[in-house]
């Protein structure tokens, strides 16, 4: 989807809805929770949403994208951070869990404490089986050690929800703050 809006000097087009701080709508709480925590961010883009986990004390933030040129600007953006560390790769979802294991090999964590699913579900949806993306959502709930968010549009949550209980997390928010860019969710392991 592509955004027009105008600025002050001319106008500008976006590749995705919202601006960076509009993306967090619903799921903020969690920057709360960032101070030393894992994170990975599936489906990074450029790596704005796992800034600002950086930003609010993450120790180390994991992020992958099809989108080869966000992948690369996400890596650029890490590249001065002290203090963090990072590691963003071009990954294609549709190969499933076995493509984040190959993509990030022996840094790829058994448990992160925040995993991020933010606007990437109805993309996968498109490319892959039910049963592939399900197998997919239950695997990254199984690696989400405290808190798992989401973003999407209705009825996903209902969709992905049967997959994360059985990775053993509870919904514990749901936000449908954002007319812009969609219902978020989180969930916890308790």
């Amino acid at each position: 989807m592509r955004i027009r809006f105008l600025t002050r000097q001319r106008q500008m087009t976006r590749r995705v809805a919202g601006y960076h701080d509009l993306r967090l709508d619903g799921i903020s709480d969690l920057l709360f929770r960032a101070r030393d925590a894992s994170v990975l961010d599936i489906g990074c883009n450029r790596g704005l949403v796992s800034f600002e986990f950086a930003n609010n004390g993450a120790a180390l933030v994991h992020g992958c994208d099809y989108y080869k040129k966000g992948v690369y600007i996400a890596r650029e953006l890490f590249a001065d951070i002290l203090g963090v560390t990072s590691r963003f790769e071009v990954v294609d979802l549709t190969g499933g869990p076995a493509a984040l294991k190959k993509s990030f090999g022996k840094d790829y964590k058994s448990r992160y404490d925040i995993v991020l699913l933010l606007a990437v579900y109805h993309k996968l949806k498109r490319q892959t089986t039910d049963d592939k993306l399900q197998q997919l959502v239950q695997h990254l709930g199984e690696r989400a050690g405290r808190y798992f968010a989401w973003r999407g549009a209705h009825p996903e949550d209902d969709e992905i929800a049967p997959a994360l209980k059985k990775a053993g997390l509870t919904r514990v928010q749901t936000s449908e703050i954002s007319d812009t860019i969609g219902p978020a969710a989180i969930w916890a392991r308790r």
